[in-house]
């Protein structure tokens, strides 16, 4: 017995560089992938719901939580992406051509990877019928994984996002909503079992979003303003978008602005000037602070909603959508050490042709840079 303690013992410690020279590549890659503290990489965590503007209906609640990639040097090649992220996008992005790893300037141009995971639900007014309101909205839950590319230069970001996911039952919308309600000791709706059907969703998006340089206006009191358009094409929905963010106050974020749950509203990691890092000038990334508020509009002109006009290739119920529709949003964030906390309540004018009136929620969104 003792000879085979020795020979365990022996044959441990001679096995122990081999296996942290085997295993010091691993963690190498993951160290690089969580990004350092001059390029962090950021996750975020959003929660939206009309209970904020003490409504239970329509847009009724959002969630997704998202992981944005330290910035890169390309997304085919920089080995702080994980390996199956290279090789994915190998077949992503070189069809769309929107992001050719060899552009003029290479030294000025940023790359992030976003990847995304997300629950939507909708609901009609009345949480007590059990059958279908032909003046009321489906019930509807949308249950999705994406993929999102940003490609930064300067002031200016394109994203170009993948989100595929599934619609009806089994997006477990209402199981989500359920227990939810169960917690808060709220009324259930009993009409779920009249909501679309069970449906593959696909969704692209293309978005350019162009930030002016931040202003000073007296003290350090500095604004700036984030101009975004772009477009939507899928089964899920289908539009072209345009709108702006104001932000107004001290140490202003060096991203790309603070978006309610839309695609293409994820923000990059934060820049090499945002207080959340080191690099920026006359600040330790631990003592910094910043607080600000916000304005942002956003138009859409919609050819096609499947949360509005039902399934697309099985019979649903479905309602006359309105083809313009635009929401407003005012809200405040904060900076404090590595996290950025945002709150806005946001208003969307009427999604259908018998909405009675229009409707309201609120945003939470929290980051974290590491």
């Amino acid at each position: 017995m003792k000879n085979t303690v020795v020979i365990l013992t022996a044959g441990l410690t001679l096995s122990a560089p081999l296996l942290a020279a085997s295993t010091e590549p691993f963690a190498r890659e993951q160290k690089a992938l969580l990004g350092s503290e001059s390029n962090p990489g950021t996750v975020n965590f959003y929660l939206e719901n009309d209970l904020f503007a003490d409504t239970d209906q329509q847009y009724t609640n959002g969630i997704r939580f998202s992981w944005t990639s330290p910035d890169l040097t390309s997304y085919l090649d920089d080995k702080r992406l994980p390996v199956w992220a290279r090789r994915y996008n190998r077949y992503i992005t070189a069809p769309l051509g929107l992001f050719d790893d060899t552009p003029p300037k290479q030294d000025e141009i940023v790359r992030n990877l976003v990847v995304t995971l997300g629950q939507q639900m909708f609901t009609p007014k009345d949480n007590k019928r059990t059958t279908v309101d032909p003046d009321d909205r489906p019930y509807a839950g949308w249950l999705y994984l994406g993929m999102g590319y940003h490609l930064k230069h300067k002031q200016q970001m394109d994203s170009a996002i993948m989100n595929i996911g599934l619609i009806g039952p089994a997006s477990l919308a209402k199981e989500a909503q359920d227990l939810v309600h169960d917690v808060r000791g709220i009324e259930k709706f009993d009409g779920w079992d009249n909501q679309l059907n069970n449906e593959l969703g696909l969704q692209l998006v293309y978005e350019r979003k162009y930030r002016m340089p931040v202003q000073r206006i007296k003290g350090a009191l500095e604004y700036d303003v984030i101009w975004h358009g772009g477009a939507s094409l899928g089964n899920v929905a289908t539009y072209m978008n345009a709108g702006a963010e104001l932000r107004l106050g001290w140490s202003l974020p060096d991203d790309f602005g603070t978006s309610s749950l839309r695609p293409g509203g994820d923000n990059s990691a934060p820049g090499s000037q945002d207080p959340r890092t080191r690099q920026t000038s006359g600040y330790s990334r631990d003592q910094n602070f910043g607080l600000h508020g916000f304005m942002a509009v956003d138009g859409r002109w919609v050819l096609q909603d499947i949360f509005l006009d039902g399934n697309t290739f099985s019979h649903s119920h479905s309602v006359d959508k309105k083809n313009l529709v635009g929401d407003f949003s005012i809200g405040a964030s904060m900076l404090i050490e590595d996290w950025k906390i945002s709150y806005a309540r946001v208003f969307r004018s009427k999604e259908f042709d018998t909405q009675k009136e229009t409707h309201s929620f609120g945003s939470i969104s929290v980051s974290y840079s590491f």
